[in-house]
């Protein structure tokens, strides 16, 4: 109950009397740790992340390599050098995050135990003037603070967001306690000083708003708003990898004056889920424009089908517009990660669900898509084509998605409901329970859903008393075209309407926003039902994507499909899908855990042995969930399908 009545407090200091005159609507996420997921497509993959990886996470970081015991020997002050990365102790934070998430739907002793032991570790590793780095710590304690890339910053703030994860779940405060003196370290060395810093990897800066709303001292906030506005001014230069692309970690402009998406896209998105957590908080319109250029950058010319960003592995990150290529897609799951945090931080700023629909795309494709269904093997990058020579790994040197896709999907709970004053707002459709504070009533939401196999969705909307508030239903944007802008679109144009209904008659509502919104006084076990139309949808791409240039893409609902080598004769490079190809939609109990498949009949284009002849025949085809390619072995994939024979690239290895 203390810990309860703290958070409540700090709260109220952050939306208290310097949201009240806020420009912006006055939208707060539901935590996880509010929410109970029940749905029949998460709720699985959520109890895998407790059963099978995050104990892998565990042995990685512990046993099987140095991360925990860097922390020991700092602890034992014996002289001891550091072995890894410069930044692994990141990967023992993240673990504890995902490790936090899990224990509010999935409670667990052991896991619990093992949380605690390494908090202890980690603390015991704490500096007396707050500094935690295991790396300085051990190598070079007197050069601390001198090198903007070796990521001290970036540490600290998954440091931060692991403790308020934790004390959210368990209301223990011991990382909690070293979170704070380490981030008022940072900000004695920094802010107070004026010292110039351009983080290297930008991470800090949301964790510290995540500080300040836990704790609701403003200093977090204004340290937060001190890093980002470092940035632009020449500070960087040179030393950032030492080289001078002060683009690769958005330097080249300060960040209210940026238009265009730039370098690294992990380091894109968490500085940008930082500018708009700051501009949420401090009402700053700067920031708030800033972001929306951005993002219609990266929506409308430098994003996937997938919703997955970053074409090049190179940097990591962006090239030039439209530089979309498939089979080299390096899409790094970090970076979809950070696709849905920030599209849901876009969502709180403006109140809009085209953010939320950037945030479901990325999140049912290119990021669930980085974990295997048995929750061992993971995907770096994940491209939208294959010749069958990728496939997933157990484990990476650099190990930073493993971890991130576990906490991700662990706390899929943060990103369902959100609230306002005198409005619930569902965001995701996915099987769940919430109570929340609503005018001086308390209401129970619940959801029951197939979704995303179906567009049927039930809402159970119960206040302990009657109660007046609004009900903000989100109407996907896919409903109508696969995403803003042009960059894609749909070959047809036909669209069938979804249904509302309340207690089984048609809702009375208004469009807002993009949200279907219900203004009425709520009693008791209200029936709130939508009826999504779920047909498949051909999607093609703008010319400037030179790669999908008389091609096109299959989508059904949220997901986007693909065809994979063993549903397809072992080949998938040789087959057409025609624009007279159709379509039927099957459920499939025992394949790949349960999914829905597409299967036509369609040309399939062969060589004859001495590579002379070519012939077609009609074949069926099948098209699986993109996120659940290559489970079942490496081999061809495919996402963008030529439309005609002439686009098929015949090789020697296609021979019949």
């Amino acid at each position: 109950m203390k810990n309860e009545i703290i958070y409540v407090m700090a709260l109220c200091a952050t939306y208290g009397s310097g949201r009240s005159q806020s420009i912006f609507p006055k939208i707060e996420p539901v935590k996880f740790s509010q929410v109970q997921i029940t749905d029949n497509f998460w709720k699985p993959k959520t109890e895998k992340i407790a059963e099978v990886t995050i104990p892998i996470c565990i042995e990685q970081t512990e046993i099987k390599t140095p991360r925990i015991r860097n922390f020991e020997k700092v602890a034992r002050k014996q002289g001891e050098k550091h072995e890894g990365i410069y930044f692994d102790d990141t990967d023992a934070y993240k673990a504890i995050e995902a490790m936090a998430y899990s224990l509010k739907n999935h409670p667990d002793e052991k896991t619990a135990r093992k949380a605690d032991e390494w908090i202890d570790k980690i603390v015991a590793a704490q500096q007396p003037d707050g500094y935690l780095n295991t790396y300085y710590t051990l190598n070079a304690p007197d050069k601390r603070w001198t090198d903007m890339e070796k990521h001290e910053d970036y540490c600290a703030g998954h440091l931060i967001e692991a403790a308020v994860a934790y004390y959210n779940t368990t209301g223990k405060r011991k990382l909690l306690e070293a979170a704070i003196r380490f981030a008022d370290h940072i900000d004695s060395v920094f802010r107070k000083q004026n010292k110039h810093w351009v983080s290297g990897h930008q991470e800090i800066e949301l964790a510290l708003v995540k500080l300040y709303r836990t704790t609701g001292n403003r200093k977090y906030l204004d340290l937060a708003e001190w890093f980002i506005e470092q940035r632009g001014h020449g500070y960087g230069k040179g030393v950032i990898w030492d080289r001078n692309d002060i683009d690769y970690c958005q330097d080249g402009v300060p960040v209210k004056d940026q238009r265009n998406i730039t370098g690294h896209a992990v380091r894109a998105m968490y500085l940008y889920t930082g500018a708009a957590d700051v501009a949420a908080a401090k009402n700053d319109v700067g920031y708030m424009n800033a972001m929306k250029n951005v993002w219609e950058d990266v929506v409308y010319r430098n994003m996937y089908i997938t919703g997955g960003i970053g074409a090049s592995g190179k940097n990591e990150g962006f090239t030039a517009d439209y530089d979309l290529p498939n089979k080299n897609a390096y899409c790094e799951t970090c970076a979809s990660m950070g696709m849905v945090i920030w599209n849901q931080r876009m969502n709180l700023l403006t109140g809009e669900a085209k953010y939320i629909d950037i945030l479901e795309r990325s999140l049912y494709n290119a990021a669930l898509d980085g974990l295997s269904l048995s929750g061992d093997k993971f995907f770096y990058d994940n491209p939208l084509a294959s010749d069958g020579g990728y496939g997933r790994s157990e484990w990476f040197g650099c190990a930073c998605c493993p971890a991130n896709i576990a906490r991700l999907m662990a706390s899929i709970g943060d990103y369902i409901y959100a609230r306002s004053p005198d409005a619930i707002r569902v965001n995701l459709f996915v099987g769940s329970r919430t109570v929340l504070p609503i005018q001086k009533s308390k209401v129970s939401i619940a959801q029951s859903t197939n979704y995303p196999w179906d567009g049927n969705v039930q809402m159970t909307v119960s206040p302990d008393k009657k109660v007046k508030f609004q009900l903000y239903v989100r109407i996907p944007g896919w409903v109508k075209q696969p995403v803003p802008g042009n960059a894609y679109r749909y070959q047809d144009t036909s669209s069938s309407a979804f249904e509302l209904t309340v207690n089984g008659k048609p809702a009375d509502y208004g469009m807002k926003d993009g949200f279907a919104v219900i203004t009425r006084e709520w009693k008791k076990n209200d029936r709130v039902v939508l009826a999504l139309p779920m047909p498949v949808r051909r999607v093609i791409s703008c010319d400037s994507i030179r790669e999908n240039i008389n091609r096109v893409s299959l989508q059904r609902g949220p997901l986007v499909y693909c065809f994979e080598h063993p549903d397809n004769n072992g080949k998938v490079m040789n087959i057409v899908v025609p624009d007279a190809a159709d379509f039927e939609v099957r459920e499939n109990a025992t394949l790949l855990g349960g999914v829905v498949t597409l299967e036509a009949k369609a040309p399939v284009v062969n060589i004859s042995k001495d590579g002379v002849n070519v012939s077609t025949e009609t074949q069926k085809i099948k098209a699986i969930p993109y996120f659940c390619w290559a489970n079942r072995g490496n081999g061809e994939m495919q996402v963008w399908m030529p439309r005609k024979i002439s686009g098929i690239q015949l090789r020697s290895d296609a021979v019949k």
